[in-house]
Parts: structure tokens; C-alpha cells; sequence
């Protein structure tokens, strides 16, 4: 059951029942003249006040100042200049407004002084139980009501497109682009300067009212990510109930990466940890605006995921044909031969010289009749076969594109098989393809964009539940060997956490003197490794011997690792042979911790061929990280090797997660390398760092 206060706000600012333009004007020279106008011209149908001490303006209920509104609106809209907004915010929020939307600009943007008033407002709105939108925000539109002041006002329906944005031009660019190219949108927001509500409160609020009428398509643009947690929740939550989300996250790059004592923590850059968000949340990171559209259309196109890779291309053109057929193949999906029985009945509508297999190439000749024909032979003998069709039209002056362009309207409404166009020629059948547009139908102008976005959506991130008890994870046993503990861990420390958590060690055993280290070797066997104790990075420092065969060796090996500085003693361990990989994980400030996995030993930081996911982490993800580093083959065994159980493997990925996210003072943890082969897969080196004490 959903809060009444979020329904309250919702409700406000999403339908309102009553309006009140504070600063409405008859000049469309200031925002709220605009304002005002487009709210006007887009038949808004509740009470619509406005405050103005000029006079009355358009024949509206208009008011000397906020004092005199005869009711309550549910909704006020602020454009005026930043000196009297702090009076009218308080003005409204005394008299029982509880949503406002601050369009006003000269705040935070412009200067500190900016600032300051705009904590002003804060403090104005929180006291008196006010939701605030901006201030500095080009506007609020919904089906009920066009509450912008800029840039372009599409028509609103219902069940189409919304958009969330941190930027008002980009809500104007992307909408110009996307209303061209067929798209329509239904709830179109710009949070401005986000004093109160920002991008991940706006999802909350929208989420939380999200219902069978809620779009099925989500757009967003975030420039700062201040509650990652929120949008993780609750994009979460959109996408389990069928909200496909696409997104942007501007203001990352390599700068953004934290020093760090571990490998893990040296790759976890803040834009890897953003598009670990993304992908547990289901959010399709996208990178541009027009990548954003694309996206959207094949959405729209394949009712929001693809149930399969199966692609058959329809095309007028060899060249355009070959380039989206490549594409395809490079974003994962396959071009199936089509059955015999299809392609016989294929070639008694085309021509001879036609292709009739995968791609299907129709000439330059096709005529409307065939193009509608194909259609229907696919829709028949393929809907089991085949998950998307794509269809490439150009010009080629032989027929009228008109008739073709109705034939594919035709078929993306009723063919069983999601059918979505390129329709190249924007310049010579733009009229038609006006017309197409406006008879509600959405096209890409480019083949090989089209196939980039389905590649988008075959991969579209899936949601998984979190895994249940894991056997042999020992919670209780890990708090007690971290209790009291910080910073760095030892060795001994390092091996108790990681077996209570399930994880198993070669036979080991730490030794501070030379005696110690002779009955160490006796104990655990030859031949065996020795790794110095005390410094963390052992291989940069020399502190690692390995293949000691015997006492000689052993003895050489400790005086020789006695002398690297910093060192304590030694850890003699079992030599392990087989494949090596390393797991780790990192905290990110906001994000929890980001799990690592990927090839391991010396070259990890080089090769960086590793794949990330937010803790916790489920068998599912655990999987799609290990399938998704480039190195995988090695782990199956190549060349007479034998490779490494992907189910231990998954199992520790799990594991892991696990343990961090049920103990976040773990700050960075390695390790690397994880060595074996088959289902024994042992913790040869570890490193824990805690970052703060654990209760």
C-alpha cells in the first residue's frame, strides 16, 4: 500500500486539480507568459489561477499576490525573479500547497549568494511539508497539463514515453530528435538545480505510484548521482514491473578513480561503478542522446525485451542490407536460413534474381503487394523462428514509397513478428515519411543504428533476487574474527574470515622464525610456495617464492625473503597447480561494494579483463560476471588443459557478495590469485582491508 503522502505529491504534480501560475503574464517574452500560455493552449481542464498585481491576464481568476487566492492549489508554479520567490514559497506552503515548481533561474547557477538563498528555500519547504521542483527547471508536463515555459511542447498521451531529466535542454534535444523520428512522450520532467528533489527522488515518487497505466518506457539523464541507493531501489522495482529504463549518466570519467591498496579497488573507477548500478537496477546505459532515441524505438518496436537473437532482414538494397546484417551479427543476434517451405513461398512472389534466404533482398523493383506479401509469408510459416525483422527501404524511384511505407505501418501493427523500419530516404520521401510519422508509427533513418539498439535490448540487464542461505557460510564465526579488528588484516586473521565464509585454503602455515619455517615445511609438504608476511603487494616486492622443492631451497628462500623490508616472517603453502583467476571486491562511497572477478595472477592490472557487479550478488549475476570476461575459454580448458568448475567458481563469486554486503567495514579485499583446477579452486593469496571497526 503506498504511502498517502506519496500519493499526495503524486497526484499534485502529476494531475493536478487546481493551478496557480505565481508571476503569469500576457507577455510570452518572460517564462510565465509562456508558461501560462501553453497551459492555456493545451486545454488544461482544472481551476487555473494566477498571481499578477498588474490586473487580470487572459480572462483568468487573477490575484494581487498569494495571500489573496480564494482556495488552495494543488499546485503552484513560481516565475518571477529569484528576490521575491522565498515570499511567494511561503506564502503558499502557509496556505496549504504542498507541491511547487520553481522555474525561477539566478540561484546556486549563478553564485554563492545563489546559494544561499536557495538554502533559504529548502528551509521554507521542509518546515512546512513542501515538495519542491528546481529551482532554475524548464518545466513540468504531463497528460493533465503543459507546465513548461521552453522549447518544445508535444502533444502528451498517455502510455508512450517519460523522461526525468537533470538537464532542460536536454529534455528540448531529445525531443526534438525523438518526436521527428515518431516517438511521443507522456510525463516530461527537468528538475533544475534539485534543491530537494533530485532524478533518484523523482523515481522514488514515481515508482511508488507506478500502476497498470504507467509507461512502459522510462528515460533519464543524470548529471550527479547523490543517492545511488534510492535509484538502485526503485529502478529495481520499475523494472520488475515492466518499466523498461534507458539512461544516461553524464560527468564520468577515468579521473573519478580512487587511490586503492587492492587491484580491485585500482579498477573500480566511478564509471564502473555507475554501470554496475545500471545493470543491477535494469537500466539500459546508453551514451548519447540519439543512441537514447534508437534505443526507445526498439523498444517500442519489440514491446520492450526480445525473446530470442533470431533477426531476419528485409531490404530494397544490397549495401544497406550487407551493413545491417553485419550489425546484427555484431551485437549477438543471428540471421537464421529461413524454412524451405518459406522460402518457396518467397520465390513465387520476387523475382528470380531476388535473395530469398536471410537477408531477403527484394530489388529495387519491390512494389507494395510483395512488401505486404512478405509480411504475411514471415508472420505465417516464421512467428516460431524468427524474434525481430528488421526492414531496410531506401528510393530506388521504381515504385512509390508511399504504398511501401503503409505496408510496413500495416505490418508493424499486426505481423506476430515485431517488425521495426530504417527508412533511409529522410531527404527525397520526406513528406511520406511526414505522414507515416503522424499516423503514430516510429522509424530509424540509419540500419546500422537500428541494429546497435537491439543489440541494446537483446542485452537488456535482467533483475535477480537475491540468493537465499549459502551451506557452510559461517556468519556468526566471521563477525568474531573481525571484531576489534582495522585496517589491514593478517595473514592468520585473512584465512579465518575467508573459511568461516566458505572459502578453501591449500594447507598452510605462518612462521616468524627459521625454526618455525623448517617444522612449517615438514608439515605442509613439498613442493611448496613461500610469500612474505607483512607487505601487501608480495610480487611487486619480491616477496614470493615458489617451487621450493626441499630443505635447501626452503632455507635459501627464508633468508632470502627475511630481508625484504617490512617483513615479519613467512606463509609456507602448499604449491597449487592449475588456472589462476582473482575475485575481489571494493566499497564504493553510495554504491555498496562493487564485486570483482576476472583473470588473476601478476597481469591482472594489465590485462584488466575483468567484469563487476554490486553486492549482493545472486547465482544468476554470479554467472554473467564469469561469462563476461574475454578470457572465459581459458576456464573451460583450451589446449588439453583442464579448465575450472563454473559452479565453483559462480559459488565463490556468491560467496563473496556475500560477505561484504553483510560486512561493509570491509573496505577493499583481494583474491588474487584464486588457483586450480576442476571443482578444487583454492585461496592461494588474500588481502582484507577494513575501513572502519566492525561492531
Amino acid at each position: 500500500m503506498k504511502d498517502d503522502r506519496s500519493k499526495r505529491v503524486y497526484d499534485a504534480l502529476f494531475k493536478p486539480q487546481s493551478i496557480v501560475i505565481v508571476g503569469g503574464s500576457e507577455s510570452l517574452g518572460k517564462p510565465g507568459g509562456n508558461v501560462l500560455a501553453n497551459i492555456v493552449d493545451h486545454d488544461y481542464h482544472g481551476t487555473l489561477w494566477v498571481v499578477n498585481p498588474g490586473g487580470q491576464v487572459k480572462g483568468l481568476p487573477t490575484f494581487p499576490s498569494v495571500s489573496d487566492l480564494p482556495d488552495v492549489p494543488e499546485l503552484g508554479i513560481i516565475a518571477i525573479p529569484a528576490a521575491f520567490v522565498a515570499e511567494a514559497l511561503e506564502g503558499l506552503g502557509r496556505g496549504g500547497t504542498k507541491a511547487v515548481v520553481i522555474l525561477s533561474a539566478g540561484f546556486g547557477e549563478k553564485d554563492e549568494k545563489g546559494r544561499q538563498e536557495e538554502r533559504r528555500l529548502l528551509a521554507i519547504a521542509d518546515s512546512l511539508g513542501m515538495t519542491i521542483i528546481g529551482p532554475n527547471c524548464s518545466g513540468f508536463m504531463t497528460p493533465r497539463y503543459s507546465g513548461k515555459f521552453a522549447g518544445i511542447i508535444p502533444e502528451l498521451k498517455p502510455r508512450s514515453i517519460d523522461f526525468i531529466s537533470g538537464s532542460g535542454a536536454t529534455v528540448d534535444l531529445v525531443m526534438e530528435q525523438a518526436v521527428l523520428r515518431g516517438l511521443s512522450f507522456c510525463n516530461v520532467v527537468n528538475v533544475g538545480n534539485s534543491i530537494q528533489i533530485g532524478v533518484e527522488d523523482l523515481i522514488a515518487l514515481y515508482d511508488e505510484n507506478y500502476g497498470t497505466e504507467g509507461s512502459p518506457i522510462l528515460m533519464l539523464y543524470l548529471e550527479s548521482l547523490k543517492k545511488p541507493g534510492l535509484l538502485l531501489k526503485h529502478a529495481r522495482a520499475l523494472t520488475e514491473k515492466g518499466c523498461a529504463i534507458v539512461g544516461i549518466k553524464s560527468g564520468v570519467s577515468a579521473s573519478g578513480a580512487r587511490a586503492a591498496a587492492s587491484h580491485t579497488g585500482a579498477m573500480a573507477t566511478d564509471d564502473t561503478a555507475v554501470q554496475a548500478l545500471f545493470d543491477k537496477a535494469g537500466i539500459i546505459r546508453v551514451k548519447s542522446k540519439m543512441e537514447m532515441i534508437d534505443v526507445a524505438c526498439a523498444l517500442m518496436g519489440t514491446g520492450g525485451r526480445l525473446r530470442g537473437n533470431r533477426a531476419c532482414v528485409v531490404t530494397d538494397a544490397g549495401g544497406p542490407g550487407v551493413m545491417l546484417t553485419d550489425e546484427l551479427e555484431r551485437q549477438g543476434l543471428v540471421l537464421p536460413v529461413l524454412g524451405e517451405k518459406t522460402r518457396g513461398r518467397l520465390g513465387g512472389i520476387l523475382p528470380p534474381e531476388s535473395s530469398v534466404a536471410n537477408p531477403i533482398d527484394c530489388l529495387p523493383s519491390r512494389t507494395a503487394s510483395q512488401i505486404r506479401e512478405i509480411f504475411q509469408v514471415l508472420g505465417e510459416e516464421e512467428s516460431d523462428s524468427i524474434d525481430v525483422i528488421a526492414i531496410q527501404v531506401g528510393n530506388p524511384g521504381m515504385f512509390p514509397n508511399r504504398e511501401i511505407y503503409h505496408e510496413v505501418a500495416r505490418a508493424m501493427k499486426n505481423c506476430p513478428i515485431p517488425v521495426i523500419p530504417t527508412l533511409s530516404s529522410v531527404t527525397t520521401c520526406a513528406a511520406p515519411i511526414g505522414e507515416f510519422v503522424s499516423d503514430g508509427h516510429f522509424y530509424f533513418p540509419d540500419e546500422v543504428n537500428l541494429g546497435g539498439a537491439l543489440g541494446k535490448v537483446l542485452r537488456r540487464p535482467a533483475v535477480f533476487a537475491a540468493s537465499g542461505e549459502l551451506a557452510h557460510y559461517d556468519r556468526a564465526g566471521i563477525q568474531s574474527a573481525l571484531k576489534g579488528q582495522t585496517g589491514p588484516l593478517t595473514a592468520l586473521a585473512v584465512t579465518e574470515v575467508l573459511k568461516h565464509a566458505g572459502f578453501v585454503f591449500p594447507p598452510q602455515v605462518e612462521a616468524l622464525s627459521l625454526t618455525e619455517m623448517k617444522n612449517a615445511c615438514e608439515t605442509v609438504g613439498y613442493p611448496l610456495a613461500m610469500k612474505v608476511l607483512g607487505p601487501l603487494h608480495k610480487s611487486d616486492i619480491g616477496g614470493v617464492r615458489l617451487m621450493i622443492k626441499d630443505a635447501g631451497d626452503a632455507e635459501a628462500a627464508w633468508h632470502d625473503l627475511k630481508s625484504v623490508e617490512g617483513v615479519r616472517g613467512v606463509l609456507v603453502q602448499r604449491m597449487v597447480e592449475g588456472t589462476e583467476v582473482i575475485l575481489g571486491a571494493s566499497r564504493a562511497d553510495g554504491f555498496g561494494h562493487l564485486v570483482m572477478f576476472g583473470l588473476g595472477g601478476i597481469y591482472t592490472e594489465v590485462l584488466k579483463d575483468v567484469s563487476f557487479c554490486l553486492a549482493p550478488v545472486s547465482r544468476e549475476e554470479s554467472l554473467l560476471m564469469v561469462k563476461a570476461i574475454r578470457g572465459y575459454p581459458i576456464l573451460e580448458g583450451v589446449r588439453g588443459q583442464r579448465g575450472i568448475s563454473t559452479e565453483r567458481v559462480c559459488d565463490y563469486v556468491e560467496r563473496l557478495g556475500r560477505l561484504v554486503h553483510d560486512f561493509p567495514a570491509i573496505g577493499e579485499i583481494d583474491l588474487n590469485p584464486l588457483k586450480g583446477s576442476g571443482s578444487e579452486l583454492y585461496v592461494v593469496d588474500a588481502r582484507i582491508i577494513l575501513h572502519a571497526s566492525p561492531p
